[in-house]
Formats: C-alpha cells, sequence, structure tokens
C-alpha cells in the first residue's frame, strides 16, 4: 500500500460558541436549565449548608464556628459506639433473616398456579400500611401481658409470655420482625419482576433433568439474578444503617440504650433539648455516616462488578 492509496480523514474543526448553538446546544441547555436549578437547590445546597453546619454551634438562633469541636464530641460521646454497636447489630439480624425472605415469597409467588396477583397483593400490602400504623398496630401485638397477641399464641403452646420490648436481648430481635415485615413486600415485588425475564427454556431444561424448586432456585434463578440479588442487597444494608423510625416509636432508644441507633443519636442531638439542640453535632455524625456509607458502597460495587456481570 503506497500513500497515494491512503485516505486521510478530514480533520475536525474545533467548535465555536456559533456552531455550539447552531446544533442545539443552546436549546437543551434552556430546556435542562430548571431541572439544573432545581435539583441545586433542593439537593446540592442542603448538602452544602450540612457541611457548613457542621463546623458550627448552633441551635438555628445563635451560630459560632467550632472548627472540628462537633466532630471531637461526637467522637468523645460514650453513646457512639453503642449507637453503633445497635445499628450494625440491626442490620446484621435484619440481612440474615430479611434479606432471603423477599426471595423466598418470589419464588414460592412464582410457582403457585392460581391466584398470584392475590399473594403479590398481600406481599406488598405492609408497604401500603403508613409505618406510623404499622408501628402502633405491632406495638400492640407486642403487649407483654399475658392477653396480648403475641403472648396469647405463644400461650397456645405453653410458652410464657415474653417482655419483647422491654428486654434488652428481644428488644432488637422485635424491630427487625417489624421492619423485615413493612419493607419485605417492595423487594418481593422487585424479585417477581426480575423473575418473569428468566428465559423459560432453562425451567423447562431443570425440570427435564429433575430438578426439584430448591434446585432450580439454586441452579437457575440465582445465576440469573445476581445483579438485583447485589442491588438489593446494598440497598438493604444502606436502608438498615439510617434505621429510625422502629427505635423511634417502639422504644425510644430502651431498654437502657439497647436500641439507640445511629439516627436516633442524631435526633437526640438536634431536638434531645427542649432549648434547642447542637445542630452542629447532628450534622457532624450525618456526615460521618454519609461518608461511611459511600465509602462502603464504592467499595462494596468495586468488589461485586464483575461477580454481578459474569
Amino acid at each position: 500500500m503506497t500513500t497515494d492509496d491512503v485516505v486521510l480523514a478530514p480533520r475536525r474543526r474545533p467548535g465555536t460558541p456559533l456552531t455550539w448553538v447552531r446544533g442545539g446546544g443552546l436549546s437543551a441547555l434552556v430546556f435542562a436549565l430548571p431541572l439544573l436549578v432545581i435539583f441545586g437547590v433542593f439537593s446540592w445546597l442542603p448538602i452544602v449548608r450540612a457541611v457548613v453546619m457542621s463546623f458550627q454551634k448552633t441551635n438555628l438562633i445563635t451560630t459560632s464556628w467550632v472548627g472540628l469541636q462537633n466532630f471531637q464530641n461526637v467522637f468523645a460521646d460514650p453513646l457512639l459506639p453503642v449507637a453503633t454497636r445497635n445499628t450494625l447489630w440491626f442490620a446484621l439480624l435484619a440481612l440474615v433473616f430479611g434479606y432471603p425472605i423477599p426471595l423466598v415469597a418470589a419464588v414460592l409467588m412464582r410457582e403457585v398456579r392460581r391466584a398470584k396477583g392475590l399473594y403479590s397483593a398481600l406481599a406488598y400490602l405492609p408497604v401500603v400500611v403508613p409505618p406510623v400504623v404499622a408501628v402502633l398496630l405491632w406495638k400492640f401485638f407486642y403487649d407483654p401481658r399475658p392477653e396480648g397477641v403475641f403472648n396469647t399464641i405463644l400461650g397456645w403452646v405453653g410458652v410464657p409470655p415474653q417482655p419483647w420490648l422491654q428486654s434488652m436481648t428481644m428488644a432488637m430481635p422485635s424491630l427487625v420482625l417489624e421492619a423485615t415485615w413493612a419493607a419485605a413486600g417492595g423487594t418481593v415485588v422487585i424479585y417477581l419482576a426480575a423473575l418473569t425475564a428468566v428465559p423459560p427454556e432453562l425451567y423447562d431444561a431443570a425440570e427435564v433433568d429433575g430438578a426439584g424448586v430448591w434446585r432450580k432456585v439454586w441452579h437457575v434463578l440465582v445465576p440469573q439474578l445476581r445483579g438485583v440479588l447485589f442491588i438489593t442487597l446494598i440497598l438493604q444494608v444502606i436502608g438498615t444503617a439510617q434505621v429510625f423510625l422502629e427505635p423511634y416509636l417502639f422504644t425510644g432508644g430502651g431498654p437502657a440504650n439497647a436500641t439507640v441507633t445511629i439516627l436516633l443519636l442524631i435526633y437526640r442531638y438536634a431536638f434531645g433539648n427542649s432549648l434547642g439542640g447542637n445542630y452542629g453535632e447532628a450534622t457532624a455524625l450525618s456526615l460521618l455516616l454519609a461518608v461511611f456509607l459511600a465509602v462502603m458502597s464504592l467499595v462494596y460495587f468495586r468488589l461485586t462488578r464483575r461477580w454481578s456481570t459474569s
């Protein structure tokens, strides 16, 4: 091949503002500008304001700069290790019991031949119930008296009444049980939608090989749903790390701080004093939690990137 046979591509001329406008750039910017302004005002501006507030001692009336003092006070708080341990314990229990339940429920609902819509509606019903109403309902179930709902059921099999929310050992599992019931429906719907994308030929081949329900789950569904499983796992970890409603409404952090979580501790910093709390310490702890979750999520996605796509 000679140089005469080579066709040189024309050099692209650098774009000018006039060519950018003629290419529709200005119109796109005009359409996107309101969205960018709204997103900046309601999303990024509060984040920037929180970062600034974390270096201030403020009750929203009086403000003074304290630098890193808020972070030092947070780390020196003896309740921080307790809240961290309780939050990790809640997340672990929710992961062990709450993570596989939606998948099992979705698989069972897929296998039934009739009334699939009814089962899906019943599974999603707890999500529709307002969270405060759900907590108050379960608080009635957890009545420690012998005539309480759960204690009555235990009495039928000869088990004595249990102090569900009054026991330091049983309070956190009780909260996890209600939280799992309240949140599982949304994950069940996600799994049901993902199951519809699994090729039916894989099920047919597994049935020809004589595979039962659980062998089909392990050898067919799990490999096909790896990406969805990894996403729901990190979402559950992030959600459980920010648990607040259940400890706040069920126990208020008791008994003996056995259910104090990080978000409940943030709430106490901000609103624990009737004369106005220290929002600087509250935002400092909030930023620490946000940074931890962001780093954990980044590491998690880096580690699972190859597994979820292979």
